[in-house]
């Protein structure tokens, strides 16, 4: 990466999305010592992960568009600071209501942390440095993400499940440390947001991405499931209407007329509803069926993560300077081919999961670099904020659908059959990720070096300065 100044950019960036990547799962071993400690029974132990991901899920398009209007820097290091703040909260918790409200404040802060960096890198870099820098990114949040389970057991049982989120302070106040030594390039885009907009998205989110998630514990007949699939989709619905007609949208006019943007959050919908089903399905039959323990399970899957570090920005890099259909239509079928193959191979469960473990880790690494970099590619550098927050989002709730449906594709046990028939509905999405992008992804490179009609007149509407040109 050339310069000092990029690498401490791309440093930040990794740094402030890998701690928000990682607390979505670092919690999951706590939860018992957790229970033990504060009590409040299963419905506790639920909302201590569902009030992250309730909060992240919701917002994460409103901050999106705040960051783009006041600018990355600074929403990044307010993003640092709340979820600073709310990690100590959370570690120092008398109750469970107050962890709660604390892992909410945490959802809140990391809405704000991964489209900020996400832009940041996007509007400093372009071609084969924007893609690696990307990849570099995507490497490590994956392996946040992964690596998390681990990481929750050997706290929790070393030092307590009070540092499962103390540990966050550090990593958290050097990155806001070395966030002062950066300036913000990118001019923002001025005016205010759309709080009409914005409330509908929340609402809108919110609402769909609570019914997803509690139906797992309340059923899909109960009034409030119910409550939140109608209003929910609803004002989703009322959204795009309202984005249609406001003076001042919060998403961009035209931003899905861009092709790759449009065809690569598709894509975006397919391979993480078969990477989020496939993981779970992972997760239960190694721990269900193979009697790993959790950290066992989690040491069974490191072959994804560390694939990822070691491929992810190289393929980065090559779809920067090959576009990015190729990698796009093939890593999903590489993964597929590991699922695939979990569900034809017999034997102990080292032999029917780790070398279909190794394809999937490779198919990951191919494609995602070049998935984000190809959406973040195709819209302009003043938006990157929204784009990626759009993008977040699609690949949220289309993940935590695929799990909403999982006892229904396993037929409710996690037996040798129910997986069987888990990976290859796994499969099956993953291929049509493929098939879409390969039909439907553009490899030519949009000229965004001057800003569109559209994005001028927008940044007219909220009397603002037009984009600056990258």
């Amino acid at each position: 990466m050339p310069g000092r100044d990029d690498r401490l950019l791309v440093a930040v960036a990794v740094l402030a999305s890998f701690v928000a990547f990682l607390d979505g799962s670092v919690v999951n071993l706590a939860l018992p010592a957790i229970q033990a400690e504060l009590g409040g029974g299963l419905l506790t132990q639920q909302w201590v992960l569902d009030g992250y991901l309730l909060t992240l899920g919701a917002l994460i398009l409103v901050a999106g568009a705040i960051s783009d209007t006041f600018g990355r820097l600074r929403a990044l290091r307010a993003g640092l600071v709340l979820f600073g703040l709310a990690s100590l909260l959370c570690a120092l918790a008398p109750s469970g209501a107050i962890l709660i409200a604390a892992r909410c404040l945490q959802g809140l802060g990391a809405a704000f942390l991964v489209p900020s960096s996400l832009a940041m890198l996007n509007a400093r870099f372009t071609g084969a440095e924007q893609s690696r820098a990307i990849g570099i990114w995507t490497a490590w949040t994956g392996t946040a993400f992964v690596i998390g389970p681990l990481l929750g057991g050997l706290l929790v049982e070393g030092l307590g499940w009070r540092w499962v989120f103390a540990v966050n302070v550090v990593p958290l106040a050097v990155t806001l440390a070395l966030s002062t030594k950066l300036a913000d390039r990118t001019a923002a885009r001025g005016g205010s947001v759309d709080v009409v907009g914005a409330a509908l998205t929340a609402v809108g989110l919110g609402c769909t991405v609570f019914a997803v998630i509690e139906q797992q514990r309340l059923g899909w007949t109960n009034p409030a499931i119910l409550a939140g699939l109608v209003v929910g989709p609803a004002c989703l619905i009322a959204f795009v209407w309202w984005e249609r007609h406001a003076r001042a949208p919060m998403v961009p006019s035209g931003i899905f007329a861009a092709r790759n943007f449009a065809v690569g959050n598709l894509a975006t919908v397919f391979l993480y509803a078969g990477v989020s089903l496939g993981q779970v399905l992972l997760a239960l039959f190694l721990q269900e069926t193979g009697r790993l323990s959790p950290a066992q399970a989690g040491l069974a899957t490191l072959p994804v993560p560390i694939l990822s570090l070691l491929l992810a920005a190289r393929f980065g890099e090559l779809a920067g300077r090959h576009g990015p259909r190729r990698f796009m239509a093939a890593g999903p079928l590489i993964a597929a081919a590991g699922f695939v193959l979990m569900a034809v191979t017999t034997g102990n469960v080292w032999v029917q999961t780790l070398p279909g473990l190794v394809l999937f880790g490779i198919g990951l690494a191919v494609t995602v670099s070049p998935l984000t970099a190809a959406i973040l590619a195709a819209v302009q550098p003043v938006h990157s904020g929204i784009g990626s927050a759009i993008n977040n989002a699609v690949a949220r709730v289309s993940g935590l659908i695929a799990i909403a449906f999982t006892a229904v594709i396993v037929g409710g046990a996690i037996d040798l059959d129910g997986f069987r028939r888990g990976v290859i509905a796994t499969a099956v999405l993953l291929v049509i990720a493929a098939v879409v992008s390969a039909v439907g992804i553009d490899d030519r490179v949009p000229d965004l070096s001057a800003p569109s009609q559209a994005a001028v007149a927008a940044c007219q509407d909220r009397d603002g300065p037009p984009p600056a040109a990258r």
